[in-house]
């Protein structure tokens, strides 16, 4: 089975989605072009969400462990200063990556920190935050690609770890599912998967093997499968895709039902 990202896999890769983004963010034809994906937000305001996002994170792993989000976060946040003219913008949101960066390999991979996640798979460390950072600049090169005119996918390593780092992060809850227990399969055509698992003790995520020709997929296993390459099921995680973007198998409304359920934690 495949391993996860390793720690400075996961640097070089922000490194890489970041430059990637302040690429689209110089090519756009303007900085107050409207955002499809997010669309209360001009590109300006994306790039201030990603930089300021970078600012955030490193205050929080540079504190170290905390129950709550701790001062010089907010702090840091409070006081965002971002330049309106383009080249300083971008030099500003060079700035904001290398200083996570910086902190994140100070730190190394298991320092605790706060998150906002539960902890359940997805630990409280400047390790875990690195993951996740991955995601957001790499899923907001996406957003500012779109926004000059010019979407791409996302990378494959970059999707594949995608996958599982939002069912890892954003989903994985101890709070009882209230419905039938049932099962969410996510195939991605790179052949890797993974199962969501919803019941009483709230929702879990693992791999699972890859159907293949010879062993098909068991279709009552789950209660719906979706199938589509690792870049399209992280862009409809997040909204990014509709979901007949994907080929689903089994109960399509369970998907709207998943996304209207508020767990505690």
């Amino acid at each position: 089975m495949e391993k996860n990202l390793e720690f400075p896999d996961l640097l070089r890769l922000i490194d890489e989605r970041s430059t990637a983004f302040r690429a689209a963010v110089a090519a756009a034809p303007s900085l107050d072009v409207q955002v499809p994906t997010c669309p209360e937000w001009t590109l300006f305001d994306l790039v201030k969400h990603l930089g300021g996002g970078d600012r955030f994170w490193a205050a929080i792993v540079g504190a170290g462990p905390a129950d709550a989000p701790p001062a010089e976060a907010a702090a840091a946040r409070a006081a965002l200063e971002v330049p309106r003219e383009r080249e300083a913008l971008l030099a500003w949101l060079a700035e904001s990556t290398e200083l996570l960066l910086s902190t994140l390999r100070e730190a190394g991979p298991d320092a605790g920190c706060w998150a906002w996640w539960s902890g359940l798979q997805t630990p409280r460390t400047s390790g875990g935050v690195a993951r996740h950072r991955v995601q957001e600049s790499a899923v907001h090169t996406y957003d500012a690609r779109l926004a000059a005119g010019a979407p791409e996918p996302l990378p494959a390593e970059v999707a594949l770890d995608g996958v599982e780092e939002f069912l890892f992060t954003c989903v994985a809850t101890s709070s009882a599912w209230p419905h039938k227990p049932t099962a969410f399969d996510f195939h991605a055509t790179e052949g890797r998967s993974w199962r969501l698992t919803l019941d009483g003790d709230g929702a879990r995520s693992a791999r699972i093997p890859a159907p293949t020709a010879a062993t098909g997929e068991d279709q009552g296993a789950a209660g719906i499968s979706i199938h589509g390459t690792a870049s399209e099921l992280v862009l409809h995680l997040y909204d990014r895709l509709p979901s007949d973007s994907l080929r689903a198998d089994g109960d399509a409304g369970l998907w709207d039902v998943l996304r209207a359920w508020e767990p505690e934690n």
